[in-house]
């Protein structure tokens, strides 16, 4: 196993600077497409799926900048399709799809691996954004997903625990009329930080226990 061998007598001393965690940093990063007002999220990693994400943001209409904190306007979004390029480079690209149609009343999503969807399986993200009211069509490798109007809350019980499927459920909940209950959730500590996001525009989060 691999450790780390600290011996003294050198007492250690000085200051470290801890980075935000990539898990939590994600899901925010595509969040920020909810809202039409600008978003500051500081202390975000730097790492390569952070650089893809911001870079996918952009190609969807969105400014972005890293200067320090990295600022996002998703007002100017006019593109709702996440093209393959990129989301080959990053199966968490998925979650392009639930703030898309929840605020924009469409999205599209590659399917990493193109049409083969049992590479990176999806279903749960369909099958949530389904029972929210989502039309969701599967053609030519994409996952196209559309609304008439607004998504709809419903009670959303999950075939498995899935932390990706429940990023999507809540994203695509935030906007949607009505409360959405989920259950058979996957909770960490990634998924608590991005709960902050959705809650600070104004809508309420409510875990049990």
């Amino acid at each position: 196993m691999d450790k780390f061998r600290v011996q003294g007598p050198t007492r250690l001393q000085g200051e470290v600077t801890i980075s935000g965690a990539k898990n939590a940093a994600l899901p925010i990063l595509f969040s920020a497409l909810l809202a039409e007002e600008p978003v500051e999220i500081q202390n975000v990693p730097k790492l390569k799926d952070i650089d893809t994400t911001m870079k996918l943001l952009s190609q969807l209409g969105a400014k972005v900048e890293r200067n320090g904190s990295v600022w996002i306007d998703a007002g100017p979004v006019d593109v709702f399709c996440a093209p393959y390029d990129l989301v080959k480079t990053m199966r968490a690209s998925i979650w392009a799809l639930g703030p898309l149609v929840a605020r924009f009343g469409q999205g599209q999503v590659s399917l990493p691996g193109g049409c083969a969807i049992g590479a990176r399986p999806v279903d749960l993200h369909i099958s949530g954004l389904e029972q929210l009211g989502a039309e969701i069509k599967l053609e030519e490798g994409y996952v196209k997903a559309s609304v008439s109007g607004r998504l709809k809350g419903a009670h959303i019980v999950m075939d498995k625990v899935s932390v990706g499927a429940t990023v999507t459920i809540m994203s695509a909940a935030t906007l949607a009329e009505g409360t959405t209950i989920i259950e058979k959730r996957r909770s960490r500590a990634g998924d608590c930080r991005y709960r902050q996001l959705p809650e600070r525009a104004g809508r309420k989060n409510h875990r049990p226990g």
